[in-house]
């Protein structure tokens, strides 16, 4: 062997110092064959010697890398046509669904607008006869079934108004007191149905949003926990500050609680138990209202059970 390398080239496209270079890498690289450049090398021993050809594959590599380009652009304008196909199907698919849901809720806004006329003449009316002809069964029948319609249509009407203007004014407020002023309001209604309440209440919290809905979500939550605690039934609620966000909570014993209904109690008109309709008097919106409250305020509201004999209404929502 030779203390250095000697270069026998043969090549008519290159220069002898750019082969010289070619070859000096491959010997570097410590490889028997593979690329260089629009190369493709060997390297084998001849005796003493070690002797390295080169093939020209410039023609074929800038195929394979046209080959490749076309396939990328060919690919991605496919990709790029199914999108829109899809975003077009889509629109036309999603469209009338989205123009029934509007229509629906703009009926049920109109038709409540419309039903509080003659409820509040029907109800004038049946006063009037009381006082001519004095209180029997018939008109407090009258009365009693004309306030509910009211309830009911003035709960709609609201519930259609918090979905097609989610956003309300946003003003500071403190929560606090709040809770502990709507807590205070449903202890007497608690005692008298031998129930126990109790609050846990962090001081000094302050929510940016619309007290008069937020007072209403507690009323809301409150009210329920009570109607459905069951004889002897226990209730508590928690409010917490944590990190960015506010976290209420309102717990109940419950006589069952199946966790597949867990999923549709924030549904309109949704009733777990359809036999306590009577007794409540509730028409399954309170928890509607509620949701729609929370996703006004950029939150989440959602209920979970540890034992189905028990549940818990969880809200949490932005400090800002």
């Amino acid at each position: 062997m030779t203390d250095r390398p000697r270069w026998n080239i043969w090549n008519r496209t290159v220069d002898t110092a750019t082969a010289i270079d070619y070859a000096q890498s491959v010997a570097d690289g410590g490889r028997t064959q593979g690329f260089a450049g629009d190369y493709r090398y060997t390297v084998y021993a001849l005796g003493s010697e070690t002797h390295i050809i080169f093939l020209d594959y410039g023609r074929e590599m800038s195929s394979f890398r046209s080959f490749v380009f076309t396939s990328a652009a060919v690919s991605a304008a496919g990709l790029a046509a199914v999108m829109l196909l899809l975003v077009f199907l889509s629109a036309r698919i999603v469209r009338p669904f989205s123009e029934n849901y509007e229509k629906q809720k703009r009926f049920i806004t109109d038709a409540g607008h419309e039903l509080k006329t003659p409820l509040t003449i029907i109800d004038s009316d049946a006063e009037v006869l009381e006082m001519d002809i004095g209180k029997n069964e018939w008109l407090t029948d009258i009365r009693t079934q004309t306030k509910r319609l009211a309830q009911l249509t003035n709960s709609l009407i609201q519930l259609s108004r918090l979905e097609e203007q989610p956003r309300t004014e946003m003003i500071e407020f403190p929560l606090s007191d709040v809770a502990e002023e709507t807590v205070e309001t449903f202890q007497a209604l608690a005692r008298t149905r031998n129930k126990q309440l109790s609050a846990r209440i962090q001081p000094m919290i302050s929510l940016c949003g619309d007290e008069k809905a937020i007072r209403q979500l507690l009323t809301i939550l409150l009210d329920n926990a009570v109607k459905y605690s069951g004889e002897e039934g226990r209730i508590e609620l928690a409010l917490e500050r944590q990190k960015n966000t506010v976290r209420l909570s309102v717990f109940n014993t419950a006589p069952c609680v199946p966790r597949e209904s867990l999923a549709h109690l924030f549904a309109r008109f949704y009733r777990a138990d359809q036999s306590r309709n009577s007794r409540t008097g509730g028409y399954g919106l309170g928890l509607s209202i509620a949701a729609a409250i929370a996703a006004a305020h950029r939150g989440r509201i959602w209920a979970s059970t540890q034992d189905e004999t028990s549940l818990l209404i969880t809200v949490q929502l932005p400090l800002k």
